[in-house]
C-alpha cells in the first residue's frame, strides 16, 4: 500500500524521510581502523532534529572504552556501549555487541567516525592469511527535541532508546527504513599460521633448555671461583 507523501510525525514527513541517505566505510589498515558513517539529510530537515546510529558490531572487532573517553574530551564524540567490552578476549570467545552513537548534525549532514580494533583470531591450519569480518549498516533513528508524541506510519516504526549518551531516560524514536541498499563493509584481520605452532614451540623449548645449560654452567664456574677466593 502506498502512503500519502504528507504523512508526518513531529516534522518527520515521509516526503523528507525518503531523501535521507546513509553510507558507511572503513579507513586505515591492519588491526586498528576507523568506521566512518555519513548521513545526508538534504534540505528541509526539521528544527531540533536529534539523531542516533545503532551499530551491532560483530565479535571479530572491539571498541576501546578508554579511547572513547579520550575522544569525547578531544572531539566531542558521544558513544554509549550496550555492554562492557573485554579488550583482551579473542574473537572466538567474544560476542557481538551494541553501540549507540549520538552524532552532531552540521548543515544537514553528519559524519560519525568510530575507532574500531580487530580481535585476535585462532591461527589458521589451512594456510589462510586473513579473516574477513563484515559490518552491517547501522540503524538510523530520529526524533525532534520538541516532540512529545511520535506517530508511527509504515514503513517507519517507533522504538525506545536512551534519550542521550548519559542513559538517564528513555525516549521514543522513529526508526528509518533505508530505501537504498548497501552491502556490509568488510575488513581483513591478519591470521597466524597454525602449521608453525609445533616448530615454534619446539624451537622455543630448545632455546630455553640451551639457555638453562649455559646459565647453570656459568653459575657453577663462578661459584667455584668464589669459593676458592674465600679460602685464599
Amino acid at each position: 500500500m502506498k502512503h500519502s507523501p504528507d504523512e508526518n510525525s513531529c516534522g518527520l514527513s515521509m516526503t523528507w524521510l525518503e531523501t535521507v541517505s546513509v553510507t558507511m566505510d572503513v579507513s586505515k589498515n591492519g588491526f586498528h581502523r576507523d568506521l566512518v558513517t555519513t548521513v545526508d539529510f538534504g534540505p528541509g530537515f526539521p528544527d531540533g532534529l536529534e539523531t542516533l546510529l545503532v551499530h551491532r558490531l560483530p565479535s571479530g572487532i572491539y571498541i576501546d572504552q578508554y579511547q572513547l573517553a579520550s575522544l569525547k574530551e578531544d572531539t566531542g564524540l558521544q558513544v554509549l556501549l550496550g555492554s562492557a567490552v573485554d579488550l583482551e578476549a579473542p574473537a572466538h570467545t567474544s560476542e557481538e555487541f551494541l553501540v549507540l552513537v549520538y552524532p552532531a548534525l552540521d548543515q544537514g549532514i553528519l559524519k560519525a567516525t568510530l575507532p574500531i580494533h580487530g580481535r585476535y583470531h585462532k591461527p589458521s591450519l589451512a594456510g589462510k592469511r586473513f579473516e574477513l569480518v563484515e559490518i552491517k549498516l547501522p540503524k538510523l533513528i530520529l526524533r525532534t527535541d520538541t516532540c512529545t508524541q511520535l506517530i508511527s506510519f509504515p514503513p517507519y516504526k517507533i522504538v525506545d532508546a536512551p534519550c542521550t549518551v548519559h542513559n538517564l531516560s528513555i525516549c521514543q524514536w522513529l526508526e528509518i527504513q533505508h530505501l537504498q541498499e548497501q552491502d556490509p563493509v568488510s575488513l581483513e584481520i591478519p591470521l597466524g599460521d597454525g602449521s608453525l605452532v609445533e616448530p615454534v614451540c619446539a624451537g622455543t623449548l630448545l632455546v630455553t633448555l640451551l639457555c638453562c645449560v649455559i646459565l647453570s654452567r656459568s653459575i657453577w664456574m663462578h661459584g667455584v671461583f668464589l669459593d676458592n677466593a674465600i679460602l685464599i
